[in-house]
């Protein structure tokens, strides 16, 4: 069993995804259980014809290139991660946290699957086909490298430690809570700036739909008629630092697990995402029955839909055994891929801080093969403690449990 950990004090937090921009947004949509996806068109504007029947989540506010100092910098997904920087005054709290602590001792880790992965596939349209010979302005280091995501959070908020890019696909940004935790214990720096940033592009679109996983319809979680997902793109941040006070919203716990059971599909049984929800709780130090809410991963696919069912009765409890109220947030977002993990978080400590279990929603009618305490309505209720679960492929499991520090 894991030792457990010292909270972490979310002394800032925010995100941007299709319900818009900051938490305000987040919140208000999750209240109204308003859905941020649209069919194809709106991607067409942002990828050209994309030739798919399917739903998508895009960000709005995307259309003006970075300039100045930052040109080079300039693509979708970059443009997406300042524009999530400079939501609910999360700049302005690290430049305070920068201004105590010092630029080298707030480090970066940053989630993301396909980073700025757009701009290669506009500059391979631009391509001079004679010479086979991409275009001079295309700059891979600074957009397409996943390394670029953390790079350029680093840049943006004037920092000069550890930046760090996590790539575990869809779990990428749960996974930096966890690099974050250990790194502040190890003393590698004080704070840590953590998040993640994944934008729309033709190659998750395509990718995920040769696989069979995209569906022609609205993603509905956990509904017995599921066809897949919809693919949306998103960014958040939060700013971690030991603790200062009781009663402050924090990090309590992170598990993570690789099953390995196979690089697209879950193990049926659910072992590995039922390991990284032990260890999160026992990183906490809390028992299954504390925790009010578990946010899941939550995909609308049929395999990982009953994946995780059977993870979350192991270790919280079926709804017939009094296990906790759980809800999936993908048909307000679609699946926000690298960024899941983060936008997710935010949702969790949202539910946390406000009261509220986000219904599951696009849901009709429930599988009758899940046997979790499935949310279909909004349920205001206390809660004390919210855990998220983020699983990516190839097993890579992630778990993180939020709380209020004692």
């Amino acid at each position: 069993m894991p030792a457990t950990i010292a909270p972490l004090e979310l002394a800032a937090w925010t995100a941007t995804t299709a319900l818009g921009h900051g938490r305000g947004a987040q919140l208000a949509a999750l209240r109204e259980g308003r859905s941020g996806l649209a069919q194809t068109p709106i991607a067409d504007a942002v990828l050209g014809d994309c030739g798919l029947q399917t739903w998508v989540g895009a960000v709005a506010g995307l259309d003006t290139p970075l300039d100045g100092a930052w040109a080079e910098w300039d693509c979708r997904n970059n443009r997406l991660a300042a524009l999530a920087l400079a939501q609910d005054g999360f700049a302005a709290a690290v430049a305070g946290a920068r201004a105590r602590l010092g630029a080298a001792r707030i480090g970066v880790f940053i989630g993301t699957s396909t980073s700025g992965v757009l701009s290669t596939e506009l500059a391979y349209r631009a391509r001079d086909r004679d010479a086979n010979r991409l275009p001079d302005s295309f700059r891979h280091r600074t957009t397409h490298n996943p390394q670029a995501a953390a790079e350029f959070v680093r840049l943006q908020l004037g920092l000069d430690s550890v930046a760090l890019a996590i790539c575990t696909a869809c779990s990428s940004s749960a996974k930096v809570f966890a690099a974050a935790s250990r790194a502040i214990a190890a003393g590698v720096c004080d704070a840590a700036v953590v998040g993640g940033v994944d934008s729309l592009c033709l190659t998750t679109l395509y990718g995920f739909n040769a696989l069979q996983l995209v569906s022609s319809e609205i993603c509905r979680p956990a509904d017995a008629q599921r066809r897949g997902i919809s693919i949306g793109e998103g960014a958040g941040f939060a700013l971690l630092m030991p603790a200062r006070a009781p009663g402050a919203l924090a990090l309590l716990g992170y598990g993570e697990s690789s099953d390995a059971y196979h690089m697209s599909t879950p193990d049926p049984q659910g072992r590995g995402a039922a390991l990284a929800m032990r260890d999160a709780l026992a990183r906490a130090g809390l028992p299954a029955a504390a925790v009010d809410y578990v946010n899941l991963h939550g995909t609308a696919t049929p395999a990982n839909d009953a994946s995780e069912d059977q993870g979350v009765c192991a270790v919280f409890g079926a709804r017939d055994e009094g296990g906790p109220p759980c809800s999936s947030t993908k048909g307000y977002t679609g699946h926000t891929l690298g960024a899941a993990g983060i936008v997710e978080a935010v949702y969790a400590c949202l539910a946390v801080e406000h009261g509220f279990v986000p219904p599951s929603l696009n849901t009709r009618t429930l599988d009758p093969a899940l046997r979790a305490h499935y949310a279909l309505e909004a349920q205001s209720r206390p809660l004390r403690i919210a855990a998220s679960n983020s699983f990516g492929f190839g097993g890579n499991n992630a778990c993180l449990i939020f709380g209020r520090a004692a």
